[in-house]
């Protein structure tokens, strides 16, 4: 063996695998676990997600290696899996199987690596966030295999026996290669074919290689390509032996024809050339598809057997190679590979005869040499080698570097610190090495004689950064050849402690030494001279050990240079050039190109702070290496730089021909004043230039920022100026602007910018504060964190798919401050928040007996809410109006008598009433505020009906059941009850399972659980549930549930006209039975609700038939068991046909005008032919039985059918403006036609009218008078004047015809303005509801109209009653979700009212109810739409026949009272301090787009608030000093606002993140602008004492001189890094240190404005 030189292994200690350890921990695997196991290690890298910013060679501030990170370990026994990190185990894996083999791939498509498990019938992919894919194999698979992007599976010989395990996992632990880069994606432009699933079936059958593209795709066939034709390959014998999971290669080994094949995997570029020579193997050209086809670049009959190892190494000229380690023949057999990447595809292929071998019985890949250097998409890989003689040496290529040893006595015992810690000079000659395995990056296992496993490193820590970097820009910058020849110089010199010394700077002064070496070689040095006696004693205190020690723990002078001696002269240099001409050449051309890479690093480092120190080791060593080449300029340059550098420096000879160094300080200068194209190139190192060089990137990432800030033209990925660089996807305005994106591009962010030093960061910082007011709307959310606008960032991060978003928060942190990260919030505390936060807690009555009972509203006080609400109690009060799980007071005496408990029975029902009305109320205002926890079951608030006597210490009492019939209030109102407590989980959630729905269904069905499994319905929770579950439903033959169920499918499955929910509705319709089918009676209210969700089901659909059926129900009697219920059977039906054709006016019909004639003849039009419509119906029903119409005599009994039928137009012909429909709803004119029509159904055609004329409905009174006909004004103007004739006219006609056209007209104008908080609409309907109400009680309300008044004499009560409160809900309507102040003290008055003789009822209650709720819809966060389909709900649920009592369902089904929930949008937005993550206050500028009404306007918000509808919206600007322009552009579109969750929302689910301005407070901390002067806040801080007076809000115990100085840091910046500093250096226990603190502070805050906090803080600390 040739001379080379010996070095040490560090022993980290003995290895055993965690696994087994784990496993103790654990406790001992269990006995039916197999004795074998197996296990491989492998890098973190291979389990980190693609892109990740924390991989080391993104990582451009630290200076530490790879080597620093630990191994990963994945443990296999039997069925078990244990993935460790070090000594911690991360994660568990059990499969229900043997696992025979697992490995870690890549997959297109997917960011995170998937670990593939295969066992003896399926493959088990994990991701790394615990989500599972389970394959099913129908056909035996061998061994498993990663690739690039995909797994490729080898089948087994026989396509049915399984293999073992202990031959598939030896493979495994061959996978793990260290490998960073995982961003390959290996695609190909190709013709896109489609399979039949039975070719591709076949394929798969009968391949013996199957590659897996996707977890959710099948295995696919792989095709063998042979001469430009493809065919399946079946070759079973051909067993894969490796892959790689970077480029795809693949190598095999044929045991028939004993060769080894090298495999390119590829796509299929010929689909039209596949082999059809039998039928069987033959593909049908039109039916191929993008499939992978293996190309055979390389086949050798090296062996009898199979290559024990096979791996990716590089050549010492940076060529790839594939190796293969022959046992038999002890050779390693490298093949040299040529990898051509080009921007589509990669196409490798191999030159011939370009091979070699060296011998070998074991070998392993190893990074040593060259850790940072990339060739391609691999790093550089050298080998180690375990020779015939148990020699370990280390190769670079075919080039032996050095031989290592293990430390003398290491299998003698234990290792003591020292031996692991320092070197160990003696070596070890009675224990030799017998393997290595387990290689990853430089680490190694080494086996030795006596069987013990030592895990060793190659290269001891710590280790040089510098050097290392060095040795990377010689590798990068220096011909191969050349710099071949220094590595073995390097590595090859037993001398040399580079890479074995412990110490950083031994190592440093090893690589100093080795280079020195070279220059001696040159030539250009003397020998060394013996050394004299010192002179002087200054002389002997120079050179003593001590002034060493001492110059290198000095931080400015610490630095040990080679001195350079003068040269004897010129005869003696003459005489050794003569003599060692070739050689000195050589060695000059290697020292020239040693200084010009050298010196671009010295470029490179001169760019980073935190590399001070190692630029002066650098310059001592550039400056000895200039002066030896008589490199004069240089020399003057570097001197420059570091001046103490001259007295090492003597007389040496130039150069004839000197060169200037290339300066980057100097180019940057003249292209700041001259601009890159005047700038003169020649400053710039060539090495610049070179694509993906690692040791002067960070230096060429900043000439590619100053060149396009500058103007640089983009090449591709090159510039003008000769430079790579890599930038971010968006649009670019200005040269800054495209600046900031080539930062993103190149993960330059806050921290690295940190690192620049001050000028050169300075023109980059303005870039960055240019763009900060208005960038794009188009950028990454990384480049809004780096122009310090994390708030744009956040609202781009709420528009991304959740396959990009992990990916895009990665780049945030690489971008972000990372001293910032580990830091929480801190918020400055403000008297404002405290106190809104105190009264937040007062959500009781204070006179509540039971406060901790669970009313179903104790989530709605949270942060939103109350800065919504402020400090008053308008939901305190809302959520004492509506609790009903608690008793309510009755006032009686002290000592009651026997008639006075008559009396508390009697109000006691009374208050009954109420209590089973709030449910309504409940329901709306808790309307999705809330999720749930799918482990726990939902909790239901109860119903209580008992009351409480705070005159007899809040002595419960009951209703006497005796005196009262209980059980109709138990029905119904806990129907609603679980209506309530469904409606407040928030739809949409995606959390919501079909198991939690299952599990919270009762043993026994009940109301409550029938109107939970509504509300779900509503929120279209119940898609999740099957058809089987709905029968189940269906079987308990609980009426009151089929209503839910039937209702919640329904509006689950609104407009999609499901088939098999179809099926079920009809099944509760029996007039649409065939005559054969069995006689049924079914509930009147059951089939009322079938027609309803038959409605909502086929909504907007216009489906003939089901519109035949809708029509022939409105005139046909129900065939229940309650007759009295067919004005609501036909309501529904009337309200269901209105819904399967809305809005569609007479399109929905066709050619089939009867339709119309016969809705005109229910509703009781004069002149219609009943003949023609009776036909109608006869052809209509010819399959159905028999079924009487709703008919007296030969009329149609227009009482009946006449509500039904006007909804039914009014919903068809909505917002049709369609003239001829609204004349024929005829409002009489005549006294004749008003003693013909009844007044409730004038305010129905009212409101029929209105809706299809939509666009003439106005919030005035003047419309509204409009809408009156002359002879009811003229009727009723002459009653006020006592001018009418009551014998001629019907007087009480007249008014309850007035009464009820005013009640309809303010219907209509609820429903156009809903959800909208019309200032109009609102005093509109605000002065008719005190208008009728100061009609039944004079109430305190000053109110100017010129209304009639006395009214109550000539109608009923109970009608004025019904108008006001039909005024009142519709008022709650249009202030939907605004929690309006004057509304909700109306709406207050109205709930405490009582009526001795009996009209304040049920329906008038649940009127008020309803109204509170929607007033404060959601908490205030929810609101009403005006689509089509929310007009139809609200009309449902406002519909003008209010019940007498809580089981009345006989003219309107009560559960369609909750349809409302359609109609209600989330347009609530929230805007949150991206600093603190707390919501605060801030103006919005909403701008709504031009209608005919009105021109395009723009209106003032303060959020929280509620945004306009989506057909309306054009913008939200966000305005103000206080905080940073944010603009939200929209397109107006007529659809519904966007779902929660949904990532198109450009509201992110109503959060709008926003970003307070330096020098600014949050309006709730400084709600008048007073903090956010400068000379207030130092005067507060000066005179500090004055803030602990008692009139102050502070703590009274207060100290002078303990003013909150963080208080003072957050006007200016919302870094919590400089308000932790504040809160911890300058508080009042640092009395004689916080005036410097406090001045510190204030210059860093006042100086830079808080704008770079990296500079700030570490200014600072």
């Amino acid at each position: 063996m040739p001379s080379i030189g010996v070095r040490h292994l560090t022993v980290l200690g003995e290895f055993k695998p965690f696994g087994l350890i784990a496993e103790v921990l654990d406790g001992k695997p269990s006995e039916n676990a197999p004795e074998k196991y197996d296990y491989f290690l492998f890098d973190p890298d291979v389990a980190r997600e693609r892109d990740d910013p924390l991989a080391a060679d993104l990582d451009f501030s630290t200076s530490s290696t790879s080597a620093d990170r630990s191994d990963h370990e994945l443990f296999i026994r039997g069925n078990r899996i244990i993935w460790s990190t070090g000594s911690r185990v991360h994660k568990r894996y059990t499969s229900p199987n043997t696992i025979l083999m697992a490995c870690w791939c890549r997959m297109d498509a997917i960011s995170d690596a998937l670990l593939c498990v295969l066992q003896i019938d399926t493959v088990s992919i994990y991701s790394a966030s615990g989500e599972v894919v389970c394959i099913p194999l129908p056909y035996a698979v061998a061994s498993i295999w990663p690739l690039p992007s995909g797994l490729l599976l080898q089948k087994s010989a026989d396509g049915n026996r399984p293999i073992s395990s202990s031959s598939s996992l030896l493979n495994a632990r061959d996978l793990s290669r260290p490998c960073k880069e995982y961003g390959l994606s290996h695609h190909s432009t190709r013709q896109i074919y489609s399979f039949e699933p039975v070719i591709k079936e076949s394929g798969a059958m009968l391949s013996s290689h199957l590659i897996l593209k996707h977890p959710m795709e099948e295995p696919q066939a792989a095709y063998l390509e042979e001469r430009g034709k493809l065919s399946i390959m079946k070759d079973f014998e051909e067993k894969t032996i490796w892959t790689s999971d970077v480029i795809p290669l693949m190598a095999s080994y044929h045991k028939g024809k004993l060769q080894h094949s090298v495999w390119f995997v590829d796509i299929a570029t010929n689909p039209g050339t596949v082999n059809a020579s039998s039928s069987m193997n033959a593909v049908p050209s039109e039916l191929f598809t993008q499939e992978y086809s293996l190309q055979r670049i390389w086949q050798g009959k090296c062996s009898q057997s199979a290559a024990s190892k096979v791996f990716l190494a590089t050549d010492i000229d940076g060529v790839h190679i594939i190796c293969f380690l022959l046992l038999e023949q002890k050779t390693l057999l490298a093949i040299r590979l040529q990898i051509d990447e080009g921007s589509d595809e990669t196409l490798v292929y191999i030159k011939p005869h370009l091979s070699w071998s060296i011998p070998a019985i074991a070998a392993a890949p190893v990074i040593v040499t060259r850790p940072r250097v990339k060739v391609g998409l691999l790093s550089f890989t050298d080998i180690v080698v375990l020779d015939s003689e148990n020699y370990l040496l280390l190769y670079s290529g075919r080039e032996c570097l050095c031989r290592y040893l293990l430390p003398n006595g290491l299998g003698k015992g234990p290792l003591s610190h020292h031996e692991k810690s320092s070197g160990i000079e003696d070596m070890c000659f009675d224990l030799k090495i017998t393997g290595v395995e387990d290689a990853v990056e430089g680490r190694i296992n080494v086996i030795t004689s006596n069987g013990q496993i030592f895990r060793c490193l190659l290269r001891r820590n710590p280790s040089s950064a510098l050097a290392d970097d060095c040795i990377t820009a010689m590798a990068e910058g220096l011909h191969s050849s050349v710099y071949s020849h220094f590595a073995s110089s390097l590595w090859g010199d037993d001398d040399s402690a580079y890479l074995s010394n412990p110490l950083v700077d031994s190592e440093w002064e090893s690589f100093t030494r080795a280079v020195m070496k070279i220059c001696t070689r040159c030539g250009c040095l003397p020998p060394k001279q013996p050394s004299k006696l010192p002179d002087t004693a200054w002389e002997f205190l120079i050179n003593s050990k001590f002034h060493t020690c001492y110059s290198k723990k000095a931080s400015v002078s610490g630095i040990s240079l080679m001195s350079v001696a003068s040269f004897g002269g010129a005869d003696y240099t003459a005489a050794y050039i003569q003599d060692e001409q070739n050689q000195v050449s050589f060695y000059a051309r290697l020292l020239r190109e040693t200084l010009d890479s050298l010196h671009a690093l010295y470029e490179n480092l001169k760019l980073d702070n935190l590399r001070k120190q190692d630029v002066e080791h650098l310059v001592a060593l550039l400056c000895n290496i200039a002066a030896a080449l008589g490199e004069a300029g240089y020399v003057d340059y570097y001197v420059r730089d570091f001046p103490h550098v001259l007295i090492e420096v003597h007389s040496f000879p130039s150069n004839t021909a000197p060169r200037t160094p290339p300066c980057l300080f100097r180019w940057l200068k003249n292209c700041l004043q001259q601009g890159c194209y005047s700038a003169n190139l020649s400053d710039l190192s060539p090495l610049l230039y070179k694509d993906k060089s690692y040791a002067v990137s960070w230096a060429r990432k900043i000439v590619s920022f100053y060149s396009l800030l500058l103007g640089a033209e983009r090449k591709g990925r090159k510039l003008s100026t000769g430079v790579y660089c890599d930038i971010a996807n968006g649009s670019a305005r200005t040269p800054e602007e495209l600046t900031i994106l080539a930062m993103v591009g190149e993960r330059f962010g806050c921290q690295q910018l940190d690192l620049l030093p001050l000028g050169v960061s300075l023109p980059l910082r303005h870039a960055l504060d240019n763009c900060r007011e208005s960038p794009p709307t188009d950028w990454p959310a990384a480049a809004y964190v780096l122009v310090g606008r994390e708030d744009l960032a956040m609202a781009c991060l709420g528009t991304l798919s959740t396959d990009h978003e992990s990916q895009t928060r990665a780049n945030l942190i690489s971008i972000s401050v990372p001293y910032m990260l580990h830091l929480q919030p801190v918020t400055v505390p403000s008297s404002v928040s405290e106190v809104t936060r105190l009264d937040g807690m007062k959500s009781e009555d204070s006179d509540s007996p039971c406060k901790s009972v669970e009313d179903g509203m104790e989530h709605i006080f949270n942060s939103s809410t109350q800065l919504r609400y402020g400090r008053d109690l308008r939901l305190n009060e809302v959520r004492r109006l509506l609790c009903s799980a608690r008793p309510v007071a009755i006032q009686t005496s002290v000592n009651p008598s026997a008639s006075d408990q008559d009396v508390q029975q009697h109000q006691l029902w009374n208050l009954a009433q109420r209590t089973t009305a709030l449910p309504f109320g409940r329901g709306a205002f808790t309307l999705a505020t809330t999720y749930t926890l799918l482990t726990e079951a939902l909790v239901v608030p109860k119903l209580v009906l008992a009351g409480r006597l705070p005159a007899q210490q809040n002595a419960t009492v009951n209703i006497d059941p005796n005196v009262r019939n209980i059980s109709e209030l138990r029905c119904w109102p806990e129907f609603h009850n679980g209506v309530a407590a469904g409606l407040r989980l928030a739809p949409f959630q995606g959390k919501m399972s079909r198991t939690w729905i299952l599990y919270n269904k009762p043993e026994e069905p009940n109301y409550t659980h029938a109107g939970l499994i509504l509300a779900l319905g509503l929120h279209e929770h119940l898609h999740v549930l099957t058809i089987t579950d709905v029968f189940r439903y269906l079987s308990q033959e609980h009426d009151i549930t089929t209503v839910g169920i039937l209702l919640g499918m329904a509006a689950s499955h609104r407009g999609t006209m499901n088939p098999a929910i179809s099926k079920v509705l009809y099944l509760h319709i029996p007039a649409r039975y065939p005559s054969s089918f069995p006689e049924l009676e079914l509930p009147t209210n059951l089939q009322s609700a079938a027609l309803m969700s038959i409605g909502l089901l086929y909504e907007g659909s216009a489906h003939p038939l089901t519109m035949k059926i809708l029509l022939g129900e409105i005139g046909r009697r129900s065939g229940g068991d309650n007759v009295l219920e067919r004005e609501g059977y036909a309501v529904a039906a009337g309200a269901a046909l209105g819904l399967v054709a809305l809005g569609q006016g007479k399109d929905a019909f066709g050619f089939m005008d009867t339709f119309m004639d016969r809705l005109f003849q229910y509703i009781g039009e004069r002149g219609v032919s009943n003949e023609r419509s009776l036909t109608l119906v006869q052809t209509t029903d010819d399959h159905n039985r028999n079924v009487g119409q709703m008919m007296d005599g030969a009329q149609i009994n227009v009482d009946v059918t006449a509500p039904g039928a006007t909804i039914a137009l009014a919903l068809i012909f909505l917002k049709t403006e369609s003239e001829v429909m609204a004349s024929r709803l005829h409002i009489p004119i005549t006294h004749f036609d008003l003693q013909y029509v009844r007044p409730d159904f004038i305010m129905l055609r009212i409101i029929a009218r209105n809706l299809i004329i939509w666009s003439r409905i106005r919030p005035s009174s003047e419309w509204i008078e409009s809408q009156i006909p002359e002879i009811v004004k003229v009727g009723i103007l002459r009653l006020e004047e006592g001018v009418m004739d009551g014998d001629e006219y019907d007087v009480n006609a007249l008014v309850q015809a007035y009464v009820n056209i005013v009640a309809g007209a303010c219907i209509s104008l609820g429903l156009k303005y809903a959800g909208t908080k019309n200032g109009d609409a609102q005093e509109l309907l605000y002065n008719y509801a005190i208008y009728f109400l100061n009609e039944l009680k004079h109430v305190p309300v000053t109110s100017v109209n010129t209304l009639p008044k006395g009214l109550l004499q000539y109608v009923d009560r109970g009608t004025l009653e019904i108008c006001l409160h039909l005024i009142v809900l519709s008022l709650s309507v249009v202030m939907a979700g605004s929690g309006h102040l004057q509304t909700f003290r109306l709406l207050r008055y109205l709930r405490g009212r009582r009526s001795a003789d009996g009209h304040i009822n049920y329906g008038i209650q649940m009127a008020v109810s309803l109204a509170i709720g929607f007033l404060f819809l959601g908490g205030g966060m929810q609101t009403f739409s005006t689509g089509n389909s929310a007009i139809a709900a609200l009309l449902i649920t406002l519909y003008p026949r209010l019940p007498t009592g809580p089981n009345d369902n006989r003219c309107h089904l009560q559960a369609f009272r909750h349809l409302y929930v359609i109609a209600a949008e989330s347009r609530w937005v929230q805007t949150v301090d991206v600093d603190s993550g707390l919501p605060v206050y801030c103006p919005l500028e909403v701008t709504v787009s031009e209608t005919e009404h009105y021109a395009e306007t723009t209106f003032c918000e303060v959020t929280p608030c509620i945004l306009p509808e989506r057909s309306l919206l054009k913008s939200v600007q966000v305005c103000g000093p206080r905080y940073w322009p944010q603009v939200v552009e929209l397109a107006p579109e007529d659809k519904p606002w966007w779902r929660s969750g949904d990532k198109s929302d450009p509201f992110n689910g109503g959060l709008l993140y926003i970003k307070r301005k330096v020098g600014s407070c949050s309006y709730v901390d400084d709600p008048i602008g007073c903090q956010s002067l400068l000379s207030r806040a130092m005067h507060k801080v000066c005179h500090a004492s004055e803030l602990c007076s008692p009139t102050t809000e502070i703590d009274s115990n207060c100290e002078p001189g303990s003013f909150k100085v963080d208080q003072l840091v957050g006007t200016f910046s919302a870094d919590p890094s400089l308000i932790a500093f504040a809160q911890l250096c300058c508080d009042s226990y640092w009395n004689n240190r916080q005036a410097p603190c406090l001045l510190l502070i204030f210059s860093n805050c006042s100086l830079i404005g808080c704008r770079f906090p990296g500079v700030l803080l570490a200014s600072t600390i």
